[in-house]
């Protein structure tokens, strides 16, 4: 007769039920190359708050166009308002975590020169391919990849279960789940903030149908878990205190206002919005607050403390590399480059002639497999031309003129905006 597998992870005792434990799982997501992953039972505690304040959220018309957030199944409930709405089977959600904070990259706040736009940093992945050339890589692609290795691994160790994997495109609520798991906070720009390595990350969830077995560090004392290896006592705790406290970098920062109240966020304000889930003319208000922002927005997070603690701890940091065992990284939950999600150096700070001289066929030579592409070839151009009118520059007159009398409403409406401020700012100089 064979001998049946151990699956008590974690310390379970002998002939109890196979429950998922964070430490295993946390070992297999390292492997994967994402840097930190916690791991939560559901229905968590705050569950009926969370979904209550979505609820409220997007009844107050703070979705904007984002209809795939209004979805309702046939009894009227939010698809995303609890994992259990889509996904009745789901029993514990694994919450993983991938930096793009890039420690020594550029900052958007730093001042430059005003023919420079700004692409938000998550947008500026890719990889060298078996040619040499170095390509755009969609993180939706990469870290779904890494995500379902790490499903894989947990179907051979535990058999056949429920799972289901995503990567921002699942009708849940990540940055919820998330902070359930132990993976940081939300701050009051409506961010997942992690304590050591700041809210510019990635989110891959995995739901599956396991119970959430009691891990090892579970069953010691607080006293007794001080005298364990770094490895054995590295749980992040269930919840992680609000750390925000009494700043306001983020909400003052904003030039649009769209913190306009503490860890809540108007999206129809949002630059990021604007430059990517919006379609059609922006408001002359909102325009004139977008600056160089071409595509996302990264102010709110680089004016973050908390980002600037991780970047430094980058920094100075020896950091794994992805080949290393996860095993070996427990409790080292440090910033390395991602091979899969390097920064194009083009889009670091790029010229806004080099973006505004881009034809449709240029465009998608530059950014298919790239998250920019999700604006579209006309938004990018609207956009542009936004920052083009915020830089004061003269010299983009030409281009802006040829644009005012395309066929494009968004595109049409930004040009003559963006001429009539350059106008302006020209007369204010005189």
């Amino acid at each position: 007769m064979a001998e049946k597998a151990d699956n008590s992870w974690g310390g379970e005792s002998p002939g109890a039920p196979a429950g998922l434990t964070l430490e295993r799982a946390r070992i297999f997501a390292l492997d994967a190359g994402f840097q930190e992953a916690g791991l939560v039972a559901l229905p968590y505690a705050a569950e009926a708050r969370d979904a209550e304040r979505f609820r409220e959220w997007v009844g107050a018309g703070r979705a904007g166009t984002m209809g795939y957030l209004e979805r309702k199944t046939e009894d009227g409930r939010l698809l995303r308002e609890r994992a259990a709405v889509p996904f009745p089977w789901a029993r514990s959600a694994l919450v993983c975590f991938a930096s793009y904070l890039y420690p020594e990259a550029p900052l958007s706040t730093e001042t430059q020169a005003p023919g420079r736009a700004w692409i938000a940093r998550y947008a500026w992945g890719s990889k060298t391919n078996e040619r040499g050339e170095r390509r755009p890589s969609d993180y939706h692609k990469v870290l779904l990849k890494r995500i379902r290795a790490v499903e894989a691994r947990l179907h051979e160790e535990l058999g056949e279960f429920e799972s289901r994997a995503h990567v921002d495109t699942g009708p849940i609520v990540e940055r919820a789940l998330a902070v359930a798991a132990g993976l940081g906070w939300t701050g009051k720009n409506t961010c997942l903030i992690h304590p050591k390595l700041g809210s510019l990350g990635f989110l891959a969830v995995l739901l599956t149908g396991l119970e959430v077995g009691e891990s090892a560090s579970q069953q010691v004392s607080k006293s007794s878990r001080e005298g364990m290896s770094d490895r054995a006592s590295q749980r992040p705790a269930l919840q992680v205190a609000d750390r925000c406290g009494s700043c306001r970098r983020c909400i003052e920062a904003c030039p649009t206002n769209a913190l306009d109240v503490p860890y809540q966020m108007d999206a129809t304000r949002c630059i990021a919005y604007l430059t990517i889930e919006h379609k059609g003319p922006i408001t002359e208000e909102l325009a004139g607050k977008m600056g160089r922002q071409v595509f996302g927005c990264d102010i709110c997070q680089d004016v973050c403390p908390w980002n600037g603690k991780a970047r430094r701890s980058g920094m100075n940091a020896d950091p794994p590399t992805l080949s290393a065992k996860g095993a070996e990284r427990m409790g080292q939950p440090l910033i390395a480059m991602d091979a899969e999600l390097e920064p194009r150096p083009e889009l670091v700070n790029p010229m806004l002639d080099w973006l505004a001289s881009l034809d449709e066929a240029a465009f998608e030579g530059q950014f298919n497999g790239s998250p920019v592409r999700r604006t579209g070839f006309l938004g990018l151009r609207r956009n542009v031309a936004i920052a083009m009118g915020n830089s004061g520059d003269a010299e983009f007159r030409t281009r802006l003129e040829e644009w005012a009398s395309t066929a494009d409403d968004g595109l049409s409406a930004a040009a003559n905006w963006a001429l009539g401020r350059l106008r302006d700012s020209g007369e204010h100089q005189d």
